[in-house]
């Protein structure tokens, strides 16, 4: 064997060890208590509701308890500058935090537990809120530790080891309730959920201690105390805080219900049905929602404003708070920072279009069956093989070249479908077109991760990458609500003669029922119809195009200074 080939070897196994580190271990323990809270109140709590008696729209707005993984960032600074009295001397900044979150979630759940929602359907959602809001607090303190525990290079494998985590308890949240409500009770199953959440705190005790947290300060000399006049401010403040936070909250969520509740217990029951109205419209509302995130950042910003030519401690605090993170990232990629944020909102947008797949299988054939077994269980496979060569790339090849090649799957993958639509319902063709989309989807996804992960800064870590995950899915949202206008207005214009008519040539030996009942329901012929979900196939990679162009700009101008002192 060459000298060049040991190394290679060496590499690959070095790469692979790091996955049986005690770190990563770690991270499987703790991405099982991330997932499993979240789908409890997000899917599964929603059966129990129903069997409770409870009506489809009341059911609904219990999604809004996970409003709070969308504006997590909001308070991601109070996690990253405050201590835990007495746990953090013992266990370090984030851990300390984990243990104490992951109590509260124990306590959420088993509270939950002993609720009857047709009875107390109050005390019910309101645990809900509670256990959500827990839940994605715990996420920004796991985020956190993972970056803080481990270099660049173990990123990647530390974010494949939380997702595995996260889906086995997606698996476990979504089938062990089910199974021990039928056995015993919701009641029952509930609190054994409640006990699961013990995994995490095994997670987090045996978790290496993170490097020494400094929490950065806040300059206020100079700034006299005044009580009287401060409580005032910081009431008036945190009001306008919180409204923007409903506002952003409701854009975000796409569910303008807590909004729309607000404006009628302010006695302006017609203005919340405009707004109720405005967010329901179909493909129109999604304008409105991303005019709420944008009127809702800037009513937060405006809340943390010092106010003009009065220097005050509250606006100093708030100030620092949530402008010195995004400050320290502006200073250290001084002139590449607008490339990385534009990088992390176009990474995934070939991803986030492909929102109208399971309609797509159907159009072509597939039973409901065939969707389910492919997709939910195949698909969840193939993406979990994608996670694990994600993190291995990282640590092999390099967080840069990983994180190219991963610009590169996502957008490439996206044509297998074209081949589909051409090829037919044939069972072997799905099976591979999921599993080349899976697997690039893990691949990339785990190396965005890692790259954001990359981007943090002590002190800061906790907002920082809170900010950079709720931002990287924004502009998916509105991308993704013209797809289904691609492919009709792509069928028509096939069926009128237009550009893509020649298309339609391809589709002359497919089986008759392909396509048939959609086609129908689009105004267009079976021939068009699968034109046109070609044509949309082709244009979801090519807006990948632009993902790929900006990370070879950021890799090759990416050059962070020293870190802030401040």
């Amino acid at each position: 064997m060459s000298a060049d080939a040991a190394d290679r070897k060496r590499g690959t196994l070095a790469a692979l060890a790091i996955f049986l580190e005690r770190r990563s271990l770690v991270m499987l323990a703790l991405g099982f208590a991330a997932g499993l809270p979240n789908l409890l109140i997000f899917d599964t709590l929603s059966l129990w509701l129903r069997d409770s008696g409870l009506s489809l729209k009341v059911i609904s707005i219990f999604a809004l308890a996970t409003l709070a993984y969308s504006l997590k960032f909001l308070w991601a600074p109070l996690i990253d500058r405050t201590q835990v009295p007495g746990l953090t001397r013992l266990l370090g900044h984030r851990r300390s935090w984990m243990i104490v979150l992951q109590a509260l979630l124990v306590l959420g759940l088993w509270l939950i537990s002993g609720t009857d929602p047709a009875r107390s359907l109050g005390m019910t959602a309101a645990f809900a809120v509670f256990v959500g809001f827990t839940s994605a607090s715990q996420d920004i303190v796991i985020d956190a530790w993972r970056i803080e525990a481990a270099d660049t290079e173990r990123q990647g494998a530390l974010a494949a080891a939380y997702q595995w985590g996260y889906r086995i308890a997606m698996i476990v949240a979504g089938a062990a309730p089910l199974l021990l409500a039928d056995a015993f009770n919701w009641h029952v199953s509930y609190a054994v959920m409640a006990a699961l959440m013990l995994v995490g705190v095994a997670g987090a005790l045996g978790a290496p201690r993170e490097k020494v947290h400094a929490i950065r300060p806040i300059h206020a000399e100079g700034t006299p105390s005044r009580p009287a006049l401060e409580i005032p401010e910081w009431i008036g403040r945190l009001a306008v805080f919180a409204l923007g936070a409903v506002v952003l909250g409701s854009g975000l969520a796409a569910d303008a219900t807590l909004l729309a509740d607000g404006l009628r217990m302010l006695g302006l029951p017609a203005a919340g049905e405009t707004v109720r109205a405005a967010w329901d419209m179909k493909p129109e509302g999604i304008y409105f929602q991303l005019v709420a995130v944008a009127a809702g950042l800037v009513v937060i910003v405006l809340a943390a404003c010092p106010l003009p030519g009065a220097r005050t401690r509250p606006g100093v605090y708030l100030s620092a708070a949530l402008g010195d993170p995004l400050r320290d990232f502006f200073v250290r990629y001084r002139g590449v920072a607008a490339l990385i944020l534009a990088l992390i909102c176009l990474y995934r947008l070939s991803d986030f279009v492909l929102n109208i797949m399971n309609p797509f299988y159907a159009d072509l054939g597939f039973t409901k069956t065939e969707i389910a077994e492919v997709r939910k269980v195949f698909g969840v496979v193939m993406s979990v093989i994608g996670v694990g060569l994600g993190g291995f790339a990282v640590a092999r090849l390099g967080l840069v070249r990983a994180l190219v090649i991963g610009a590169f799957a996502q957008p490439l993958s996206n044509l297998v479908f074209a081949w589909l639509a051409v090829a037919g319902a044939d069972l072997p063709n799905l099976f591979i077109a999921i599993g080349v989309d899976n697997v690039a989807s893990g691949f990339a996804g785990t190396c965005l991760i890692a790259y954001m992960s990359s981007l943090t800064t002590a002190g800061f870590t906790a907002t920082q990458y809170a900010l950079f995950s709720s931002l990287y899915a924004l502009p998916g949202k509105l991308v993704a609500s013209q797809s289904g206008r691609i492919v009709e207005g792509s069928a028509a214009n096939a069926d009128a003669g237009g550009m893509f008519s020649g298309l339609k040539a391809m589709f002359a030996g497919m089986p008759p029922e392909a396509y048939a009942s959609a086609a129908e329901k689009s105004g267009a012929t079976p021939a068009a119809l699968g034109a046109g979900y070609v044509v949309f196939f082709f244009y979801s990679a090519l807006v990948g195009v632009a993902a790929i162009v900006l990370a070879f700009m950021v890799a090759a101008r990416q050059s962070p200074s020293k870190p802030s002192a401040s």
